[in-house]
């Protein structure tokens, strides 16, 4: 059921939209190219099985496992108010 002047629907696209968004961003986000034999960040070696698993990787799992916990903003604002459009 939509509200106000939104076509049914509505809800659901603006949910698959930012599924698709996510995806995207997160594709984007992977490692592509050659993969390192040393982390580029602690210079500890990456083993086979990593770069094997993950081509183009650049970081060993402890180093990727503290960069996983940075946080992460989207940047897209999907809320229909008015005001939250102008923050």
């Amino acid at each position: 059921m939509a509200n106000g002047w939104a076509p049914d629907g509505a809800v659901q696209d603006q949910i698959e939209d930012s599924i698709k968004d996510a995806v995207a961003a997160a594709r984007a986000g992977m490692p592509v190219g050659e993969a390192l034999e040393e982390c580029e960040n602690c210079g500890e070696p990456i083993p086979e099985r990593r770069r094997a698993a993950l081509p183009g990787v650049h970081t060993c799992v402890a180093c990727q496992s503290e960069r996983d916990k940075l946080p992460k903003t989207s940047g897209i604002n999907r809320r229909g108010s008015k005001d939250s459009q102008l923050r």
